[in-house]
């Protein structure tokens, strides 16, 4: 098996119902996609009450795995189409990653998962 070296993960962290936002300006910048998580944010921002009830909203984390060839525009597609500027939007960082295995590339006249890349 190769390992892959040349990796980074951007890991964006927004409000619930922007996660779609984050995947689609990823894979615009030249990304292949991403996995989305649901969290919960703990942070001074985030504590809210309802009636008294404290309320802890909800969060979407995406995982982005990219060549680190196209990290800092992959993550200022991230900044720009999350609107990440903007206060309480949410969060964007990079890890390097030692090595990565099981990142698999579908040819684009693939048909089925017998003509699936993996490196």
């Amino acid at each position: 098996m190769k390992l892959q070296t040349n990796r980074d993960l951007i890991v964006t962290i927004v409000n619930k119902g922007w996660s779609e936002r984050v995947v689609k300006s990823s894979k615009a910048a030249g990304a292949e996609g991403g996995t989305i998580l649901f969290a919960r944010g703990t942070g001074v921002r985030e504590r809210t009450s309802f009636l008294g009830i404290s309320v802890e909203p909800e969060k979407e984390m995406v995982l982005t795995i990219v060549s680190n060839k196209i990290t800092e525009t992959v993550l200022q597609a991230i900044v720009d189409g999350a609107e990440l500027e903007k206060p309480g939007a949410g969060i964007a960082f990079v890890l390097p990653l030692k090595s990565v295995a099981g990142i698999c590339h579908f040819e684009p006249e693939a048909t089925s998962l017998d003509n699936v890349i993996c490196d």
